[in-house]
């Protein structure tokens, strides 16, 4: 099976590629330069494993939760792709990335989270299946990272840039011993397309029309005067 994935809901911009078990990955920080960035590394990707879009057999794309614009840009360009093509998808969730990255360490349960701005955060709680694989433990939410509470019994690995921020308030509403933390981990797309690989096998794949972002929330921006209380509240 030939995959492709990319994702670009966060600051992160990557990309990976699966070749008959083989698997090619590239990641940068692209900051907000995923347009910039992603083409040349998907080529380069193409090019370094000698596959041209029709040799591919479907696509593998970071859905969100993340920056809108990101998601956006991710979301775009892989429909696009399909479209022309006439390949299947798959979307896959940043936070369910973060975690498969961290149960791949020898992780047992993760809560991943990405700071979500606006004083909130993306986060979920999973756990490794029988074959490894992550496997969602409750709903993804965002909140104020001061709501969050998570209840079930450890330990736990924490993953995501919201534990980068709030650390200090997010191990407050953790019942279970937090064991290591790593705030600055980005999803990556080599964890997408492991992910994916098993909804290719099953056939639970979308039609390209059908590939939608994960926003969990509409508000995009404070007002003023709810950006003046949260550097009051900071102060």
């Amino acid at each position: 099976m030939r995959l492709l994935a990319i994702d670009t809901a966060t600051e992160a911009c990557s990309a990976a590629i699966l070749v008959e078990g083989r698997m090619l990955a590239r990641f940068e920080i692209a900051g907000r330069s995923h347009t910039q960035q992603m083409l040349p590394m998907v080529h380069g990707l193409m090019a370094e494993a000698s596959l041209s879009f029709a040799q591919l057999d479907g696509f593998v794309c970071g859905i969100g939760p993340g920056s809108f614009a990101g998601v956006r840009i991710g979301v775009g360009f892989v429909k696009g792709l399909a479209l022309s093509l006439d390949r299947p998808v798959v979307g896959i969730s940043s936070l369910t990335m973060l975690a498969q990255a961290a149960l791949d360490e020898g992780a047992l349960r993760v809560i991943a989270s990405i700071d979500a701005r606006m004083n909130e955060i993306y986060v979920g709680a999973f756990e490794a299946d029988a074959s490894g694989l992550c496997r969602s433990m409750g709903p993804l939410r965002v909140m104020p990272p001061d709501q969050f509470r998570e209840d079930a019994a450890g330990p736990w690995h924490a993953v995501g840039t919201g534990w980068g921020t709030y650390e200090t308030t997010m191990r407050q509403g953790v019942t279970g011993d937090v064991l290591h933390v790593d705030g600055a981990a980005l999803p990556r797309a080599q964890a997408a397309l492991k992910l994916a690989l098993p909804e290719f096998a099953a056939g639970r794949t979308l039609a390209a029309d059908d590939l939608a972002p994960l926003y969990l929330r509409d508000k995009v921006a404070l007002t003023l005067e709810e950006q003046v209380q949260l550097r009051a509240s900071r102060n």
